[in-house]
């Protein structure tokens, strides 16, 4: 099995990095260093008090948490079945001498792994620019990092239930434009319980949640009520793994039919 997924994954990383697509995200995921030099400009010249680890976790963390890891996650993970059927690939790819759930699990790993790449030079020259200087320091490293892990974790998640989405729906991208920009975008901020169906929610509680001069927390963490870090890792944990066995499942036994 572990064969079958290195070599799934070893085919769609090398195939996916070449791809227009992956080019796009690149582009995409660099609009977060222009904000970072346009804010770092104003910084110097002395028309943004703010330090560089409130920004950033103010407005670049708005960025990088419900867009990009969403937008990310929903067209590779929306990709995983529909893309095969799109261009009448599919016959070829079931009939090759590799189990079904290793196909799944290969294209998961090697569209995380292209997702990861991006999501993580963004951040970090993101992070650089807006905090380096002279006080930087071994912390600030290890916070960028704690930042980088997070974010990961929820481009995991989402990234596993759009990959379910695609193996079980026709038109994944819908429900998942629906489910990533609509339910993810308001209920996070309701109050109670509620917002616990979120996965923006597990991962905000993991969030350092820093002070802006006001004594006013960020955007993110208005009305959040945390969850333990420990119990939010267990369950961003549990839902990478529920949907994709549920993803490995249906692909293992539905047949798909092509439409004209």
């Amino acid at each position: 099995m572990k064969k079958e997924i290195l070599r799934v994954f070893s085919f769609y990383f090398y195939s996916g990095k070449k791809s227009s697509r992956a080019r796009t995200f690149f582009l995409l995921s660099a609009a977060s260093v222009l904000m970072s030099l346009v804010i770092r400009a104003y910084q110097l010249a002395g028309n943004w008090t703010e330090s560089g680890q409130v920004v950033f976790q103010n407005f670049l963390m708005v960025f990088f948490l419900q867009f990009l890891i969403v937008l990310l996650a929903l067209f590779y993970g929306s990709s995983l079945v529909v893309e095969e059927l799109d261009n009448r690939t599919m016959p070829y790819l079931i009939t090759r001498p590799v189990r079904r759930a290793a196909i799944i699990l290969g294209k998961y790993l090697a569209y995380l792994s292209l997702a990861t790449i991006m999501l993580f030079s963004s951040v970090l020259l993101s992070y650089l620019i807006l905090n380096l200087g002279p006080e930087f320091s071994l912390e600030d490293l290890e916070t960028v990092i704690r930042y980088s892990l997070i974010l990961w974790m929820g481009l995991a998640a989402y990234l596993s239930f759009f990959g379910f989405l695609s193996t079980w729906l026709k038109k994944p991208i819908l429900v998942g434009l629906a489910f990533g920009f609509g339910w993810e975008s308001v209920i996070q901020y309701f109050p109670g319980t509620t917002q616990k169906l979120s996965v923006a929610h597990y991962l905000k509680s993991l969030l350092p949640q820093y002070t802006t001069s006001g004594g006013k927390l960020g955007f993110l963490f208005i009305r959040l009520e945390p969850t333990r870090p420990l119990l939010a890792v267990l369950i961003l944990v549990g839902i990478v793994a529920l949907f994709l066995t549920l993803a490995c499942i249906i692909f293992s036994y539905r047949e798909y039919l092509f439409e004209d």
